[in-house]
């Protein structure tokens, strides 16, 4: 069905997510790969991004995933490492690197993604980036934090413009290939246009 509507659409470039399935044995891997492959048929055209979660570290499901190589591969850090924990429960920074650097290491364009807001200072965003530039990571998105429900995290401080300017600078001083910086940015913010500035064709 997605391949179908990928084609109706006559999407160019396509940004496949879920929510985790960490309830299942292979993570939701294998449809993932059949998804990419039905598109592939379907659309040999249109280049493919997935943002994925982590497998709980379960490397051959990712491999699964790289198998049939999506041409840009995202997992978000979301937020600084003291805050981990806190942010994304079941998550753990290292692990979330190491998927990245896995990635990498299979030839496939990485992206990540963090969000400001939930308490984290300037250095410790730097840090974080400096972490996935350590890990081969080429893409980046920054964006606002924004509370969906009273049952959220609270928005601790709401980012100066010119705070997210400094860290689109120090982005590509750090070596990233494009930098998607601002408080309305999201994982897929203009994704196309990011997967062709990284070299996606």
């Amino acid at each position: 069905r997605v391949a179908q509507s990928v084609k109706l659409m006559q999407v160019k470039h396509c940004v496949i997510t879920s929510v985790d399935r960490d309830d299942l044995k292979d993570g939701g891997s294998t449809i993932w790969a059949e998804t990419i492959l039905a598109i592939r048929r379907e659309s040999p055209e249109t280049t493919l991004e997935t943002l994925i979660p982590d497998f709980k570290g379960i490397w051959e499901n990712l491999d699964r995933l790289l198998a049939v190589r999506p041409e840009v591969v995202s997992h978000n850090l979301e937020t600084v490492r003291r805050l981990t924990k806190e942010v994304r429960i079941q998550a753990k920074y290292d692990r979330s690197l190491e998927c990245l650097s896995r990635i990498s290491a299979a030839g496939v364009r990485t992206k990540s993604g963090i969000m400001l807001g939930l308490g984290e200072t300037d250095d410790e965003i730097l840090q974080v980036m400096r972490d996935l530039r350590a890990h081969d990571v080429e893409m980046l998105t920054i964006g606002q934090y924004l509370q969906p429900s009273q049952h959220h995290l609270p928005v601790l401080r709401y980012v100066h413009p010119d705070t997210f300017k400094m860290f689109e600078r120090e982005a590509y001083a750090m070596g990233f290939n494009h930098a998607a910086v601002g408080p309305m940015v999201r994982s897929s913010y203009h994704a196309d246009e990011q997967a062709h500035a990284a070299g996606v064709n």
